[in-house]
C-alpha cells in the first residue's frame, strides 16, 4: 500500500492553470524524485501534499496520505497532520529558521505544538532529534543560534525539526541547491539514511539529475505542469523517451564550446596575498586575536583565460575576491591587473578597479527592484571619469542587452518581470557595458535550472570568444568548474593546495582534500553521460 498517492492532480490558482492530470506515489522507505525547470510544478505538487497554498487555489484530483484525503480535510485536522505525518525541509535554511530563537527551542517547539508533554521531555527529544542529524550537543550546544552555524549545520537543524516526530513522508524541496559539493553529499546522505531508519517516504524535489540519480529508488519528470515521463530510476535514465527528459540530461553534462584561447601574457598576478581578521579578545583583559582567511597566496590569470576556483564555505574564496576587486585591503602581498596595484597606498586604485566587473549568485538580491533594467544596466558607469549620457548611454545600454541574447526593448522594463535565467544574462550585461578585462563571476549559475545554466554557459563562452574577456570563475559546482574553465585552483583554509590544467587535476587529483571534493560531486552514470552525449 502506497504512503502517498497522488491520482489525476489539477491546480489553477485565480483561473490560471498549474498543474495539469499529475499522478505519482511514495511507498514507506522510498525515495522519489521530481525533477524539472523552475515554474514546472514541482513545488506546487509537494505543497499541495501539505495543502500549504495561496489564497484563490483550486483543486481537483486525489490526495491520499496514510490514508488521509488531504483535499478534504479541515484545516484543523491538516495542522495535526503537518509535522507529524508529513514535514518538509526548504531550500534556503536561514528563512526557515527562527533567528531570534535558539536551535533546541526551534526543534522542541515542533513537539510542544503536536503533543501534550512537558517542556523538559521536548528539549531531552529535541536533542535526540539533533543528533540524529549529526548535531550533537557536545560539539553543537542547543543554545546557538541559526547565525552561529553554517549553510550545512543549519540545513540539519531545518531536518531535525522535520523528523523530530518521525513522520511517514519527508518532503525535501532543493534541500542542497547553494551548498557545498562536500556537504551536499552529507546532506544527502543523511537524508537517506534517516529514511532507511524510520521507513520513512522521501519525496526529493530537486533540478539537478545527478543529485536525483544518485538518491532516487523513482524519478517524476516535470514540464510546465504535467508528468511527462516517470518510472524506476535506474530505467528511466537509460531509456528516456520524451524529447524534454533527453534535453535535460543533455544539459546536465553540457560542455561549452570555445574557439579562443588563452594568451601567455598574465593579465592578473596575485602574488603572497595575506588577510587577516580581528578576533575578539578572550576574558576582559585578554587581547585580541587574529584569524587568517587568505595565506599567502599567489597566482596568475592570463589574458582570455577561464580560471576556475573551488573550495568549501569558509576557504576564503570570497575574501580573496574582495580583496582583488579592490573592497578589502591585504596586509601583506600585491595584486596587479595588467602591471597596475589594485591598491594604491590604503586606498582602491580606481582606474583598475574600472577594468573589472563582478557576476553574483543571487541576480535578484543584487539590483534594485525600483529601477529599470537600463538604470540598473549602466550602474557601472559611475566609476567612469566621463560617463556617456543621454543617447550615447541608451545605446550602450542596448548593446550590452543584444550582446547577451536580450532586446534592446528590454530597457524599460523592471527586474521582476524575467525568469531567473534572463536576470543573470542582465547581470551579466551589467558587468560587460564598461568593456572591462576581468569578470569575476561568483557561483553565477548555481542557482538556475540546467538546461537555463547550459544557455548562460555557452553565452560566456561566445562572449570570451567575440571580446576576449578574461573570466575568474568561482564555484562550488564542479561538474560547471570542468566544462568552462581552462585551469583550476583549489582552495582550503586560505592556501591554494593544488592547481593545474582543469582536465589534469579532475583526471588525477593529487592533494587528499582535491580527492575528496571529487568524490563528493554527484555524477551521472557513465552510461547515462554516453547518452547525454549523444543528444
Amino acid at each position: 500500500m502506497s504512503l502517498l498517492r497522488i491520482e489525476n492532480l489539477s491546480m489553477d490558482i485565480h483561473g490560471t492553470p498549474i498543474l495539469k492530470d499529475v499522478s505519482l506515489s511514495v511507498d514507506p522507505g522510498q525515495i522519489v524524485g521530481v525533477i524539472g525547470e523552475s515554474g514546472s510544478g514541482k513545488s506546487m505538487t509537494a505543497f499541495s501534499v501539505m495543502q500549504l497554498l495561496p489564497d484563490g487555489t483550486n483543486c481537483a484530483g486525489r490526495i491520499a496520505l496514510s490514508g488521509h484525503e488531504m483535499l478534504t480535510l479541515g484545516e484543523r485536522s491538516l495542522c495535526r497532520l503537518r509535522g507529524s505525518k508529513v514535514s518538509m525541509v526548504f531550500q534556503e535554511p536561514m528563512t526557515a529558521l527562527n533567528p531570534l530563537k535558539p536551535i533546541g527551542e526551534q526543534v522542541a517547539e515542533t513537539i510542544l505544538i503536536h503533543e501534550r508533554t512537558s517542556r523538559a521531555n521536548a528539549m531531552h527529544r529535541a536533542a535526540e532529534a539533533l543528533a540524529r542529524a549529526e548535531l550533537p550537543q557536545d560539539r553543537f550546544p542547543m543554545s546557538r543560534y541559526p547565525h552561529e552555524l553554517s549553510g550545512g549545520q543549519r540545513q540539519r537543524v531545518v531536518i531535525a525539526m522535520a523528523i523530530a516526530l518521525r513522520p511517514n513522508l519527508l518532503i525535501a524541496d532543493e534541500p542542497t541547491t547553494a551548498l557545498d559539493v562536500t556537504t551536499q553529499a552529507e546532506i544527502l546522505t543523511l537524508l537517506k539514511r534517516l529514511a532507511s531508519e524510520d521507513g520513512m517516504g522521501l519525496l526529493l524535489i530537486s533540478h539537478d539529475l545527478a543529485v536525483v540519480a544518485d538518491m532516487a529508488d523513482h524519478i517524476v519528470i516535470m514540464r510546465q505542469g504535467e508528468v511527462v515521463e516517470q518510472g524506476p530510476a535506474q530505467t528511466l535514465l537509460r531509456e528516456m523517451r520524451h524529447p524534454y527528459s533527453l534535453a535535460l540530461l543533455a544539459a546536465s553534462d553540457h560542455v561549452p564550446e570555445r574557439e579562443g584561447q588563452p594568451q601567455d601574457m598574465p593579465l592578473l598576478r596575485v602574488r603572497d596575498v595575506v588577510r587577516d581578521y580581528a578576533t575578539p579578545r578572550k576574558g576582559l583583559w585578554g587581547t585580541p586575536g587574529t584569524f587568517r582567511a587568505v595565506d599567502g597566496i599567489s597566482f596568475d590569470i592570463r589574458r582570455g583565460e577561464n580560471l576556475g576556483l573551488v573550495g568549501e564555505s569558509g576557504c576564503g574564496k570570497s575574501t580573496l575576491t574582495r580583496a582583488i576587486l579592490g573592497l578589502e585591503e591585504v596586509q601583506a602581498g600585491t595584486i596587479e591587473l595588467d602591471g597596475q596595484p589594485v591598491f594604491t597606498g590604503h586606498r582602491p586604485n580606481r582606474a583598475v578597479r574600472r577594468r573589472m566587473q563582478v557576476v553574483f549568485q543571487d541576480p535578484y538580491g543584487s539590483f534594485n527592484p525600483r529601477w529599470t533594467v537600463a538604470r540598473l544596466v549602466c550602474e557601472p558607469f559611475h566609476l567612469a571619469d566621463d560617463p556617456p549620457t543621454g543617447a550615447a548611454r541608451d545605446a550602450a545600454v542596448a548593446e550590452a542587452l543584444e550582446s547577451v541574447g536580450l532586446a534592446a526593448s528590454d530597457a524599460e522594463k523592471y527586474i521582476h518581470e524575467f525568469s531567473g535565467g534572463q536576470r543573470q544574462r542582465i547581470a551579466i550585461a551589467r558587468a560587460l557595458i564598461i568593456k572591462p578585462d576581468l569578470i569575476i563571476l561568483d557561483e553565477a549559475v548555481s542557482a538556475l535550472d540546467v538546461s537555463v545554466r547550459a544557455q548562460v554557459l555557452d553565452l560566456l563562452a561566445d562572449l570570451s570568444d567575440r571580446f576576449g574577456l578574461t573570466y575568474l570563475f568561482i564555484s562550488h559546482d564542479l561538474s560547471v568548474v570542468r566544462s568552462i574553465t581552462d585551469r583550476v585552483l583549489v582552495m582550503k583554509a586560505g592556501k591554494i593546495v593544488e592547481q593545474g590544467e582543469t582536465e589534469q587535476v579532475f583526471a588525477d587529483p593529487q592533494h587528499p582534500y582535491t580527492q575528496q571534493l571529487i568524490a563528493a560531486a554527484p555524477q551521472l552514470p557513465d552510461d547515462v553521460r554516453r547518452l547525454a552525449h549523444e543528444h
